[in-house]
């Protein structure tokens, strides 16, 4: 059975018919990896130890504790189908205060932490969602940090923090996300080959 190349290529010599079939097809993979990456899944690089333990930094950047950063793949598309949940580890663009609190901007990787509509406070470094303190399995005693203060979450927001709290430009400090600057979620570590793992 011919396909449409080979249908419109007919006539040509066979030399160019090659030339156009490999064209078509380098074509056709670019634009899939373009498609992937736009609209399905996503790289990214921990350019800075506010998720450490959990995601590395490469030394010797402040605070990082590897001497590779982690490579990361974020699902672009499960929060078309289901809300993003309290845990999860997101990526997203950073609001405009974002460069001016931390001088820097552009895509953070944080946990979400707090939910539309609900109030949080922070205690000697631990959180409380509606008053009632948050269960963090993940984060170690040693990166809890010891700050203080207390937000409301926007309607249509999320709260974002730092598995490394102590040293982790989020939220606290520039406030929540709207949905619609939240990539997704992280899935993966691709790199380094030690780190390799799926959530």
């Amino acid at each position: 059975m011919r396909g449409p190349v080979d249908r419109l290529t007919a006539g040509l010599p066979p030399g160019t018919r090659v030339a156009v079939d490999w064209l078509v097809t380098l074509v056709g993979a670019v634009v899939i990896v373009f498609g992937v990456k736009a609209w399905i899944v996503n790289p990214y690089r921990i350019p800075s130890s506010s998720m450490e333990p959990t995601l590395h930094c490469a030394r010797p950047a402040d605070g990082c504790i590897a001497s590779r950063s982690d490579r990361v793949l974020a699902n672009r598309v499960i929060y078309h189908f289901r809300e993003p949940r309290r845990g999860d580890v997101v990526v997203f663009e950073t609001p405009p205060a974002a460069r001016l609190q931390c001088g820097a901007g552009g895509t953070f990787v944080k946990r979400l932490v707090g939910l539309p509509g609900e109030t949080l406070s922070e205690r000697s470094g631990r959180i409380f969602v509606n008053g009632k303190r948050l269960d963090e399995p993940y984060l170690p005693p040693n990166r809890r940090g010891s700050g203080s203060g207390g937000w409301e979450v926007p309607k249509g927001h999320y709260f974002m923090l730092g598995d490394n709290r102590a040293n982790s430009c989020d939220s606290r400090r520039w406030g929540a996300v709207s949905r619609e600057r939240i990539v997704g979620p992280v899935f993966a570590t691709y790199w380094p080959i030690p780190r390799i793992s799926v959530r």
